[in-house]
């Protein structure tokens, strides 16, 4: 397989680590949109082939791939996984729980919905309660391949989501910030108010 300037096969550190000790299903779990001031938090869960024919060339950190590479890798994902799950928390819980808990409320459903069970968990940071073994990782969805392939499903997941919501709340400019407190994003919140996508937590100060 040709390498790239981003070597992908680098990012299989971990993954070889769970292969040694004779784990085969070894999950990736990453998150979205924890910082936004609107849409939902999303969460996905992925279980991906590790042989060296199966790795796919050019997964990294999802901020660190284009939009147009992101769409491209999610169709190839979904393609080769032996089991994933997207799983999201709206802005009412997270108003409700705050966006952590909402943010381990969707990982766990995102672990323990998968259809195959896996040996390990990689996830990127955030320490879980699971009943399967857990290691978080720091920036793990730069280290991980297997988080990395979550990070760019809830990516794209959300994203598409926010453009969609664009078209009915136009005056936020959701399918450019995806929710994120832009300057034109919070214009629109002082001058207009907010709309039902918005977490009543996260804009206190941005509106009366």
């Amino acid at each position: 397989m040709a390498r790239t300037k981003h070597d992908t096969f680098s990012m299989l550190e971990y993954e070889k680590k769970c292969l040694e000790k004779g784990q085969k299903y070894v999950a990736g779990v990453d998150e979205v949109g924890r910082g936004p001031l609107a849409g939902p938090v999303v969460v996905a869960s992925v279980i991906m082939p590790l042989g060296c024919e199966d790795i796919i060339q050019g997964v990294n950190d999802s901020k660190k791939v284009s939009e147009k590479n992101r769409e491209i890798l999610y169709g190839k994902i979904l393609e080769k996984a032996i089991a994933y799950r997207i799983e999201w928390a709206d802005e009412k819980v997270i108003d409700e729980i705050n966006i952590l808990e909402a943010t381990k409320l969707c990982m766990q459903k995102a672990i323990d919905n998968l259809s195959v069970s896996p040996d390990t968990v990689l996830v990127d940071a955030v320490k879980l309660k699971c009943k399967y073994p857990v290691e978080p990782i720091i920036k793990g969805d730069a280290k991980s391949y297997s988080i990395a392939c979550a990070s760019i499903l809830a990516k794209v997941t959300r994203d598409r989501y926010m453009i969609e919501m664009d078209g009915k709340y136009p005056e936020y400019g959701f399918a450019s910030n995806k929710g994120y407190g832009s300057a034109k994003h919070i214009e629109a919140l002082k001058s207009v108010g907010p709309c039902p996508l918005h977490r009543k937590s996260f804009i206190k100060n941005f509106c009366k």
